[in-house]
């Protein structure tokens, strides 16, 4: 892990630092779940701000890890900056409305929370859709010296972690991650997905952390480039499986 994050803050120090930045913010909420108790649905509100700092450091470490294989120091920073800009951006409004007990996401209550709650849509599309035009360069990419399998590994974890985070727009449609029920219902510890119903986080979640599952396969596991095709079919699979259960309102574990 050490030479791992000497490495990432040679090739992407923006990216490096905001990871680092982003697990600080992870302690603080870790902390304030113990001194605070105010509650958003039933759990501590600093849980999910806690979990989305982590979330960004993750995502930050691993799309600054991949973009110096393209060799587009240009493209890079303008990519490092706006991830930056954008998810300061979310963290702020999250973490602000935490601490005030209020819901971030799908909060239209007033003009101002609704305005909020649309400009973090927005802000999450435009790293979205420029998140597709970094997967657009590697699928361009051709004389690097990486093994087949991890090149496609980190192709094809773009492209399924752009899918599957315009899941988000499903929830948003219905203001709501939970199908069958409002929000709020038993889930299970941290991650809180629900018991009782059907729960779109899920889907989401592992959809979009293909980013890091299928790479780390293509280098680790598989030395030829059809076993990673077949892994990376069949995470896809599951991954709309989950999207098709939540949707039918079928909890993962009742």
């Amino acid at each position: 892990m050490k030479r791992f994050l000497t490495t990432l803050r040679t090739r992407n120090p923006l990216l490096y630092y905001f990871g680092w930045l982003n697990l600080l913010g992870a302690l603080v909420c870790g902390i304030m779940i113990f001194v605070n108790d105010v509650q958003v649905l039933g759990i501590n509100a600093w849980i999910k701000p806690m979990k989305f700092f982590v979330s960004i450091a993750i995502f930050s470490w691993t799309m600054g890890w991949y973009l110096a294989y393209l060799k587009r120091p240009v493209a890079a920073n303008a990519y490092s900056i706006m991830v930056i800009l954008v998810l300061t951006f979310e963290m702020a409004v999250i973490v602000w409305q935490a601490a005030n007990g209020r819901l971030s996401h799908f909060n239209i209550s007033t003009p101002l929370y609704s305005l909020l709650f649309q400009l973090m849509g927005i802000a999450i599309t435009i790293l979205g859709v420029w998140t597709a035009y970094i997967c657009y360069l590697f699928f361009r990419l051709k004389a690097i010296d990486l093994s087949p399998a991890y090149l496609w590994g980190i192709r094809l974890g773009i492209l399924f972690f752009v899918i599957f985070s315009f899941e988000g727009a499903i929830m948003a449609a219905q203001l709501r991650h939970t199908v069958g029920a409002p929000d709020g219902s038993p889930g299970l510890p941290v991650v809180n997905w629900s018991r009782q119903y059907g729960d779109l986080r899920i889907a989401h979640f592992v959809g979009m952390h293909a980013l890091q599952v299928l790479p780390l396969a293509g280098y680790f596991i598989f030395r030829r480039l059809p076993g990673l095709i077949l892994f990376s079919v069949l995470y896809f699979a599951l991954a709309l499986g989950m999207t098709i259960m939540a949707l039918k309102g079928i909890p993962l574990i009742p």
